[in-house]
């Protein structure tokens, strides 16, 4: 590790390894920092990847982290009423976070960045205003790091971002518990997504099954951190109990972590910082994916990084260009997917079963990509109660 860099980045989870490597394909200086002694490990990921946002970010399929091809999902409400949608055409993936993450960061140092793991970044140096480096703990040692641009890419914990300043507190209202096993356990469908809704299953979230394999599947819940009244523990473990053949099933992995689901970062940049991924709330507020957002964010971020450092101008309002871009291309998305799921946690079990008989799979998949909500929102304002969450949607 040397004393300076054109860029740090912070977290080598997919938006840290997208951003630094972008970053030194354009010829830049960059260090990766993990604090982890592994990356990609532990995950805290359903572990879906869609065929859409693979080719949109360039990442070309590799069957060490392609584990299972999906092509639709089976969308359960509370009655049991299944709404279904099976395509022509693969359309995702669950895949293998510990080697997906690993490969990313591998690519990026492929491309000339210095990768580090088992190094934590315990503060910033600041002058003048500005983000000057980083303070990083490793192997027992503190180092100063300098840089001109520091990218905070580190997750939902994010602390980077409130050293320069930038407020990205999550309340806890925007934050889901979730806990997931990986289980080895007979599947129907093992080429279908299964989404579970209920308040009594999960209050504010829904359970998933990811199959990873025809005998091998995340089995996970996601809930409101501010409407439970047990943890997701409990809730997965009460409707594993009930569910044949998951109570059957036999746990070779847990996982468990915090998802943010508020709305994006008002702000994202500040003199000398970029926040991306999970630091900046650029995550799917309805189901809670935020590799595709993370690495996007990642991509651009270091394409903008280049230019300001190749302009010799790392201040704000240069490094806005990553804010306003980012925002036109995904944060307006966002922000109504956000809307969405305000809606939907007005909604009772009673109003869920409603729905099932009035949309298609397709409706389903669409509302999660924030698209057709006009739809929806007409739906809920046939019931007078649910006028105010169909507001939501305006």
């Amino acid at each position: 590790m040397k004393d300076a860099y054109d860029v740090v980045v912070v977290g080598a989870g997919p938006g840290g390894s997208n951003t630094a490597r972008v970053a030194a394909e354009h010829g830049l200086e960059v260090l990766l920092l993990e604090k982890r002694p592994e990356i990609g490990a532990p995950k805290r990921c359903g572990e879906g990847f869609s065929v859409n946002g693979a080719k949109t970010l360039g990442i070309k399929p590799d069957p060490r982290w392609t584990i299972n091809e999906i092509w639709g999902a089976n969308i359960v409400a509370p009655n049991g009423r299944r709404v279904s949608v099976r395509y022509e055409k693969q359309v995702g993936w669950v895949i293998e976070r510990k080697m997906f993450d690993k490969l990313l960061a591998i690519e990026a140092a492929r491309a000339g960045a210095e990768v580090l793991a088992r190094s934590e970044v315990v503060g910033l140096v600041m002058q003048d205003g500005f983000v000057r480096g980083v303070e990083v703990e490793r192997h027992g040692e503190r180092l100063t790091v300098e840089a001109k641009i520091v990218v905070a890419a580190d997750g939902v914990e994010s602390k980077v971002a409130r050293w320069a300043g930038i407020d990205s507190t999550q309340r806890l209202v925007d934050i889901d518990s979730a806990y997931q096993y990986e289980m080895v356990v007979d599947l129907e469908e093992p080429d279908m997504l299964d989404l579970y809704f209920g308040n009594d299953i999960a209050p504010r979230g829904y359970v998933w099954v990811f199959p990873k394999g025809k005998d091998v599947a995340n089995v996970g819940i996601g809930i409101g951190g501010n409407v439970s009244t047990r943890t997701a523990k409990q809730y997965l473990d009460e409707w594993i109990a009930k569910h044949e053949p998951f109570n059957e099933g036999r746990i070779i992995e847990v996982n468990a972590g915090g998802v943010p689901v508020g709305a994006p970062l008002e702000k994202l940049v500040a003199n000398g910082l970029m926040v991306v991924g999970d630091a900046a709330h650029q995550v799917n507020a309805i189901h809670g994916g935020g590799v595709f957002e993370a690495s996007f964010a990642g991509q651009l971020a270091g394409r903008v990084a280049a230019e300001a450092i190749e302009r010799g101008d790392v201040s704000e309002a240069m490094l806005m260009k990553y804010d306003r871009e980012w925002r036109a291309a995904r944060g307006e998305i966002l922000h109504r997917i956000y809307k969405l799921r305000r809606a939907i946690e007005q909604l009772s079990d009673e109003d869920l079963n409603y729905l099932a008989e009035q949309l298609t799979g397709e409706d389903v998949v669409a509302f999660a990509n924030g698209e057709r909500l006009g739809k929806l929102a007409k739906i809920l304002m046939k019931r007078p109660h649910l006028i105010k969450a169909a507001k939501e949607l305006m």
